[in-house]
């Protein structure tokens, strides 16, 4: 009698199928994108989904400054930093970040989705956030992806 194996295979670095995407930001809220996006990063939507191995895809955003903030985000969600120094602490709305770098706006909003450990600061890497709909990864021919289409 032939018996089926039932073992659970694990990616590992050297068997990851990793691929470039092309995401569009025009028009998508920017919590929603981000948490797709970081699922993506991640390789959620993949079935050889490993917790402990970088196997999500890089993803290249593209119209950055064209994301949307519901209600009073704009004005109201503050981005805190500290330089260093005693009395250093600064402020900045949303609104003037996203005049200044609306590129850090999503990469801010990405990064706070990813895990905070050596794995969640490689899958960062594998962000590239571009203001406008050029970008310099032609050569690596990505796909486009729909996130309206992912669950």
């Amino acid at each position: 009698m032939e018996s089926l194996s039932y073992k659970t295979v694990s990616a590992n670095k050297a068997t990851v199928q990793k691929e470039w995407v092309v995401v569009d930001a025009d028009g998508h809220n920017l919590g929603r994108l981000a948490s797709k996006v970081a699922m993506i990063l991640r390789g959620k939507y993949k079935p050889s989904y490993t917790p402990h191995v970088d196997c999500g895809d890089n993803v290249i955003i593209i119209n950055a400054e064209k994301i949307n903030l519901t209600g009073n985000k704009l004005n109201d969600k503050t981005y805190i930093r500290h330089t260093g120094y005693p009395g250093g602490q600064r402020e900045l709305t949303a609104k003037v970040m996203q005049q200044k770098n609306p590129a850090l706006l999503v990469e801010k909003a990405v990064k706070g989705m990813l895990p905070k450990n050596k794995l969640g600061a490689q899958l960062f890497r594998n962000l590239n956030v571009n203001v406008g709909a050029a970008h310099k990864h032609e050569a690596q021919k990505p796909k486009t992806v729909n996130l309206n289409d992912l669950k």
